[in-house]
């Protein structure tokens, strides 16, 4: 259950007025969100910090297939495209793990590394499927500060929903030099922190 925070932002004319036209979406840790119209959202942070470090990643993305559209970043919030879809561990709960699936998550983290990421890793919920299986993120963090060169938390999130083991083929196949090392990372770092993990 998420706290209930006072947001403040201060919008400027043109953000007032899409304001009030918008829908609750939702609300996550760091900001609550509202549907505008044509397609867009604006997100209200509680931080400025976490509004400076997720603007500033969405204007570098800015482009990025991957990666919904930023309009406008004000003190306290983000306006962007509206992110469609199902979460990842959602989707393949309901839709199962496909070749084309491992092939496009497998693309996504190697736009991470076009967009010069420190951090070549994202969480299933922070990653959106479209109908077609196209991907795309929502709430990137730390994406130039962090150093993480494998996908671990993602790797976390396929664990715990059982198809961590069918992934690692599908990037074998792709990657044999990769899913080895990734693999090899994860189990360490499952042992470290006495995780179930792979074998």
């Amino acid at each position: 259950m998420k706290k209930n925070f006072a947001y403040s932002a201060d919008f400027d004319e043109i953000t007032e007025k899409l304001f009030r036209e918008a829908n609750y979406l939702g609300q996550g840790n760091n900001g609550v969100v509202y549907e505008l119209p044509n397609k867009k959202v604006i997100k209200i942070f509680l931080k400025q910090k976490v509004c400076n470090d997720e603007g500033s990643i969405l204007a570098k993305t800015n482009g990025s297939k991957y990666f919904p559209y930023m309009y406008k970043k004000g003190k306290l919030y983000v306006v962007r495209d509206m992110v469609e879809g199902e979460r990842l561990d959602e989707y393949i709960k309901e839709s199962g793990l496909s070749n084309s699936l491992i092939e496009n998550i497998y693309q996504l983290l190697l736009e991470f590394k076009k967009l010069k990421f420190k951090k070549l890793d994202t969480r299933c919920k922070d990653i959106y499927v479209s109908e077609d299986e196209k991907l795309m993120i929502i709430d990137p963090k730390k994406a130039y500060t962090r150093k993480v060169d494998y996908p671990r938390h993602l790797m976390k999130g396929l664990n715990r929903i059982g198809v961590l083991e069918e992934f690692l083929e599908g990037i074998n196949k792709i990657d044999s030099r990769k899913a080895k090392m990734w693999r090899l990372k994860f189990k360490k770092y499952c042992e470290a922190e006495q995780l179930s993990g792979i074998e």
